[in-house]
């Protein structure tokens, strides 16, 4: 029988960007605008990035590499243009269910650019993945963002 776990994890990383919340919001709502931070279409692990952005849709992203098959799956619970997402998501690690989380996007105006708060609460599930991981890589990915705006 498999050992089941849960340990809970909640982090919150804060950006300021040279942009306007207006422009930092749209990164996230555009599917060609997110795959530029988000995920490479180009790159060859990828293997299917889909994006339905409004409350009650999703996005989903799946990687292939060589020890499993990544697979992200999202659903947004509010929007508040240009100012707030919030969305529960999934992450899983070939069938395997490696944790569900909740996480929130705030956007604020600060001075000619926008600050945003990214706040996460999650569930990481049979040790296949911790907080701290998840924190490094949404750290990596806020810092993409940063580079394509």
């Amino acid at each position: 029988m498999t050992e089941r776990s849960v340990t809970h994890g909640t982090f919150t990383i804060d950006r300021s960007y040279p942009a306007t919340p207006v422009r930092v919001f749209a990164a996230f709502t555009d599917a060609n605008a997110k795959a530029r931070w988000f995920c490479d279409p180009d790159d060859p692990q990828t293997d299917g990035y889909e994006l339905d952005f409004r409350v009650g849709g999703g996005e989903r992203f799946v990687s292939k590499h060589e020890s499993a098959t990544y697979r992200y799956e999202s659903r947004y619970c509010d929007i508040v243009p240009d100012q707030r997402i919030v969305l529960t998501y999934e992450m899983y690690a070939d069938d395997a269910r490696m944790s569900v989380s909740v996480a929130t996007v705030e956007i604020t105006p600060d001075g000619a650019g926008a600050h945003l708060t990214y706040t996460e609460l999650g569930a990481f599930l049979d040790g296949i993945d911790k907080s701290e991981y998840r924190e490094h890589g949404t750290r990596e990915l806020l810092d993409k963002l940063g580079e394509t705006l």
